[in-house]
């Protein structure tokens, strides 16, 4: 969930302790980052009293020396908030309650425990021999992490791992091939990591501006700003979810030959097992492409190449291909940490909940794949609105299933063995879209005959709910930024605003879209009352609300009337025939003019007009 979406749903106490923290950060900046001073200059009034919208643009103006004050911060304490860190930024634990997290807590605990037996007894069997073998490997990190740790006391300090010496620690576990979830449970045998009092350590962390936690429900929120912010302390390049699309995407022999680069048995190994165990090691992102999945015999040029059809497996949309080996492994890893918003406008909210209802269809189903994988807990419901705000997107999803569990599903579909299965699959939910835009005038109408016989099948509840889809997938044809998270942020359960058009940082058009069955939409008075609560939503979250769009079947002579008259909003009204007219122009054109500022022109818009003029 993004920092303006969390900000959205919390009060201003559950938002202090973070609004505080920044402000630490703004005075230890001093007045050397100009950026800051200007963006500090451009909030009205106290920053405790700023709006959502500013504390982002804050976030993000003073994000370079939150990252320095969070490292500094962390590295004072404890390894308990390690474990918590580590377990919070992990895909999937965004968003739960706080029992839940102590459970995840207390199951990580165990693990690490476990390990550390097992590596203490590995330490203690290792060979004289050999000096250089496994075991003495791990005891040549325990001892440095002793020395580092403990090296404190001699001068009369608190013992601690500074930022300088994880630095260290971190290039020694690279080298003596020590693996991140080997090198934590060592770590666990010198400091040991408290089994309780997970409740106080997330109280820390909200005093650090690290976690949200809402009183109201007992939830805890971590910003997929501050999730990246942790992922990049903690030396992750990717998260999890991206590195498991390019496992899948690796031949048997090269995650056998990743195993092997790290003295792991490859014999017997199940394909999924060895997956599963790179994942949970942690190992470099950029060692795995560059080195470990590839042949030792191999050469530069192969490997190069090698790359290049990753990034076609991958399906990712790159600028230039690069002539580097570490250029390619670059746009590898910028392209998939930029996917997440592409992947979820990709598909409708009713093409997102068709996808996870065929889904929910295979063995084991769906839902019991992302509660295993992404550790949401079983009572949460597993929709397109906890998905979205999980960042778990359509694609994500699809790869929870195996290669040849998608192929399998691409075929039961009925759908073309020539593309990529992934892709074909949400090709086909999305195409489903298309179809309901094509009859947007029916939907707009509520006539269920004639989608009917137009093959588009809808519950005929559902026809509000889709005529709204497909009104906000029309405005983004025209280029608009159809603002989605904005649109959740600045709703209610009240007031839910049907579309948001997001214009600047401050300024937004906000829409309502009616389809109606009978004749002309009449009903002033009560779409009035709508509106004008949407727009008094906006402004108290700091948004100006530069016009308001009415998308209807046709109006009423009364109605254009009294939106014409109204001196409260400016109201704009725009016909369903008219908008799908535009948008046929805006595709007809091949260097197309389009401007929001054609939508606020107030009254009822010309939409033959618009369309010439584009």
């Amino acid at each position: 969930m993004k920092l303006a979406q969390v900000l959205g749903q919390l009060n201003q106490i559950e938002k202090s302790k973070f609004i505080n923290s920044l402000d630490r950060v703004c005075q230890s900046a001093g007045d050397a980052d100009k950026k800051l001073a200007k963006e500090l200059n451009s909030i009205d009034g106290q920053l405790k009293s700023a709006s959502s919208n500013e504390i982002t643009r804050l976030f993000f103006a003073v994000r370079d020396h939150y990252i320095q004050y969070l490292r500094d911060t962390l590295a004072l304490e404890g390894p308990q908030l390690t474990l918590l860190t580590n377990i919070l930024s992990r895909d999937g634990n965004c968003v739960a309650r706080t029992n839940w997290i102590e459970a995840l807590y207390d199951q990580e605990h165990k693990r690490l425990s476990n390990m550390s037996k097992a590596l203490e007894a590995e330490i203690k069997d290792a060979s004289e021999t050999d000096r250089f073998d496994r075991g003495n490997r791990l005891s040549i990190y325990q001892d440095c992490f002793k020395t580092a740790y403990f090296n404190d006391e001699r001068v009369n300090r608190q013992a601690r791992i500074s930022d300088d010496e994880r630095m260290i620690l971190n290039i020694l576990m690279d080298r003596l091939d020590i693996n991140r979830q080997e090198a934590a449970a060592i770590e666990h045998l010198i400091v040991p990591v408290p089994a309780s009092g997970v409740l106080d350590a997330l109280n820390t962390l909200r005093e650090y501006g690290v976690v949200f936690i809402s009183k109201r429900n007992n939830k805890v929120f971590v910003p997929d700003e501050v999730v990246q912010v942790l992922n990049g302390i903690q030396g992750k390049a990717l998260p999890d979810k991206y590195l498991v699309r390019i496992l899948r995407s690796m031949s048997d022999p090269e995650l056998s030959n990743v195993l092997k680069a790290h003295d792991q048995q490859i014999r017997g190994v199940h394909r999924q097992e060895k997956i599963n165990y790179i994942i949970r090691a942690g190992f470099s992102v950029h060692n795995l492409l560059a080195e470990d999945m590839h042949d030792p015999k191999s050469g530069i040029s192969e490997r190069k190449d090698r790359l290049k059809t990753m990034i076609d497996d991958l399906n990712l949309e790159v600028d230039k291909l690069g002539s580097k080996i570490e250029e390619r492994i670059e746009l590898i890893v910028s392209a998939l940490n930029a996917a997440e918003e592409g992947e979820f406008n990709s598909l409708t909210s009713s093409g997102f909940k068709e996808m996870l209802t065929m889904l929910e269809t295979t063995e084991p189903p769906v839902a019991k794949r992302l509660q295993e994988t992404f550790e949401i807990e079983p009572s949460d419901a597993i929709d397109t609105e906890t998905m979205r705000a999980l960042s778990i997107s359509p694609v994500d999803i699809l790869y929870l299933y195996s290669n040849e569990e998608v192929k399998t599903i691409r075929s039961e579909m009925g759908l073309s063995k020539r593309k990529e299965p992934r892709m074909a699959i949400l090709e086909s939910f999305a195409s489903a879209t298309d179809k309901i835009i094509e009859n947007y005038e029916l939907l707009a109408q509520r006539d269920l005959k004639g989608l009917d016989t137009a093959g588009v099948q809808i519950r005929e509840p559902d026809l509000g709910a889709k005529f709204e889809e497909a009104t906000r997938a029309l405005l983004g044809q025209l280029g608009l930024n159809v603002d989605e998270d904005l649109r959740k942020q600045l709703g209610s359960a009240k007031d839910k605003m049907d579309i948001v058009v997001s214009l600047s940082d401050d300024d937004v058009i906000v829409g309502e879209a009616k389809s109606f069955k009978s004749g002309e939409y009449s009903k002033y008075s009560s779409t009035s009352r709508q509106v004008k609560a949407y727009v008094n939503r906006c402004e108290a979250q700091g948004k100006r609300v530069q016009q308001v769009l009415l998308v209807a079947p046709a109006f009423s002579q009364d109605f254009i009337e009294a939106a014409e008259l109204d001196a409260d909003v400016n109201i704009s009204l725009l016909e369903a025939t008219g908008l799908k007219k535009i948008v046929e122009a805006y595709k007809a054109r091949r260097n197309p003019k389009f401007t929001a500022k054609l939508l606020t022109k107030g009254g009822l818009l010309k939409a033959d007009l618009i369309a010439k003029s584009i």
